[in-house]
């Protein structure tokens, strides 16, 4: 049997299962586990199911097996862990309290606090969903209660929740590390400067719009001292000191990336039982929603990890490779279709499905070109946050609709989010033409 065919045809199984709703792991799994078992039954030429059931069990019970027993893959319930416990023990609002406190008098500067907070949440928490949903509880209800704007006190914050993806630590990061066996601490900081960028250019379109509709961002009227500000910013100490145990514990080769994890849950629980803001109930409960959200992630990636080994089975990704290398397109041409093919799927799919469905076929084709993996991980990375809040299954949107309920119709925020998009396809440029933007920290340690 033509293995090509079948791959082509998985892939397709693949997309319209998701696109009915059937759960990823579940699809990849089921999709990867009847294929297979098609490829060896035929193997002989005649269909043989006989033959098929050991080897199939194999490919499927081996593979999960390794993915599970995988070193690196221990670092997402430890980040996942750090944010949940960074969030009771009030680390992570303590960073947007006193960027609002620092921007109160700026035009805008409610929604402005609100992107750098998430960008602090990111910092600690690594995951884009987990982001919008607790700084949409806490930021867009204290903006529409100040007559800011409908579509910028949600947008803001929809479009702020996605620097989970891009700054360190992400979970994104971590499994496109794990499938394409690249550093994933060295993917860690070539998301730095990118995020960054990503969080600057947010906050741009926020002072663009006060500018324009300067009604549509109340100035704020009360006073605020220079010791306001100062115990404001040593309020937020904690997340810093996070933040540079992992960045500065990375790149100083002093910690790994699953070491420097470790670390700061024993650190940021040890602070949040000092400081009496975290108690054994809620530590229990940070951990418990750990396991849940790192049980699905874990059942995502095993099935994933079953259908990459079933595509190398089909040998489809080779074929797909001397098809576009024969078409000899240019690399500008070639990031330009990939592009194009993960925002489409961003505006269908979620994140991780997007990726654990695409990066079977376009590794070999970067590869086969000579680009660098940590850049496109990047790449990939920036197309899959902008997927999250692209309609018309913006995820992030649809988190922060949630919580503001009727009072913003969905649309609205839709609305809203078109000027954040607009940033987000200008950074996606630049990071595709200067590479060295993201590679220049990685390459310095």
């Amino acid at each position: 049997m033509d293995g090509t065919l079948v791959g082509i045809v998985a892939f397709g199984s693949v997309i319209g299962l998701l696109a009915i709703r059937v759960p990823i792991a579940f699809a990849l799994a089921g999709v990867a586990t009847i294929g297979a078992f098609v490829m060896f039954a035929f193997r002989t030429g005649e269909f043989t199911p006989a033959r098929a059931y050991t080897p199939t069990s194999s490919l499927v019970f081996s593979n999960s097996f390794d993915l599970i027993h995988s070193y690196d893959l221990s670092m997402i319930p430890l980040f996942v862990a750090l944010g949940h416990i960074a969030y009771r023990a009030e680390i992570t609002t303590a960073i947007y309290h006193a960027a609002r406190v620092w921007l109160a008098k700026v035009p805008g500067g409610v929604a402005m606090a609100s992107v750098v907070g998430c960008g602090g949440f990111s910092a600690i928490s690594g995951s884009s969903i987990a982001c919008a949903s607790t700084m949409g509880r806490i930021c867009s209800p204290e903006m529409l209660a100040m007559g800011y704007d409908k579509r910028l006190a949600t947008a803001s914050v929809a479009a702020g929740g996605t620097l989970g993806s891009l700054i360190p630590p992400s979970v994104l990061f971590i499994i496109y590390g794990i499938f394409t066996e690249t550093s994933i601490s060295s993917l860690f900081l070539a998301g730095i400067l990118p995020g960054i960028l990503s969080l600057l250019g947010f906050m741009l379109v926020i002072w663009i719009w006060v500018k324009q509709k300067p009604g549509d961002a109340p100035p704020y009227e009360g006073t605020i001292g220079g010791s306001e500000r100062l115990s404001a910013a040593i309020r937020a100490w904690p997340a810093a000191a996070l933040f540079a145990i992992i960045v500065g514990g990375i790149y100083g080769g002093i910690f790994t990336a699953t070491e420097a994890a470790a670390v700061s849950v024993a650190l940021v629980t040890l602070i949040g039982f000092l400081q009496r803001k975290l108690t054994f109930a809620e530590l229990w409960a940070a951990l418990r929603e750990t396991g849940i959200q790192t049980t699905s992630i874990f059942f995502i990636a095993a099935a994933a990890k079953i259908f990459v080994a079933f595509i190398a089975l089909t040998g489809v990704a080779p074929e797909i490779v001397n098809a576009v290398t024969n078409a000899e397109p240019n690399v500008i041409v070639l990031m330009f279709a990939i592009a194009v093919i993960y925002l489409a799927l961003g505006m269908f799919l979620d994140p991780i499905g997007i990726m654990v469905l695409t990066l079977p076929l376009m590794v070999p084709l970067v590869e086969s070109y000579g680009l660098d993996l940590i850049w496109f991980g990047v790449v990939v990375i920036k197309l899959l946050e902008i997927g999250l809040i692209t309609p018309p299954v913006g995820l992030n949107v649809f988190v922060i609709s949630s919580v503001v309920g009727k009072e913003v119709p969905i649309d609205r925020i839709f609305s809203g989010i078109l000027r954040f998009l607009t940033i987000d396809i200008l950074v996606l440029i630049i990071i595709m033409a200067v590479p060295m933007l993201s590679l220049i920290i990685p390459q310095s340690m």
